[in-house]
């Protein structure tokens, strides 16, 4: 069984690309490792590719910073760069749910906070 899942930050904005078997968006998450004593631990860095019309929406509605759940498959690239040399890594393809509504401007988010405080 190959399955992935995780939570993260973007650590840049989405980079949509078009290719002869459609759009593919490449993201890359920053997941929270927890550290020794309860302390936060270094992030992992993860490499994403969503394909298709999700692929789009995600170069549209997200950006750095971002979080977002990811659940797919891991896959394993080999390719050789424009200087010759051989090149490997590991990514994830799979699909993306956005964790936070897009808002226009940053007091907008702690407005609709507000909103849905309930007093008793």
């Amino acid at each position: 069984m190959n399955n992935v899942n995780m939570v993260g930050r973007l650590t840049r904005d989405p980079e949509l690309k078009d290719t002869r078997a459609g759009s593919v968006c490449q993201l890359r998450i920053a997941v929270d490792n927890p550290g020794r004593g309860g302390e936060k631990g270094e992030p992992t860095y993860i490499d994403v590719a969503a394909f298709g019309k999700q692929g789009e929406a995600c170069a549209s509605h997200l950006s750095k910073g971002e979080e977002v759940a990811v659940s797919g498959r891991l896959v394993f690239r080999e390719w050789t760069g424009k200087d010759g040399v051989k090149r490997s890594a590991h990514s994830v393809r799979g699909s993306v749910k956005f964790l936070e509504p897009k808002f226009s401007n940053p007091g907008e988010h702690r407005a609709s906070e507000r909103q849905e405080v309930i007093p008793f």
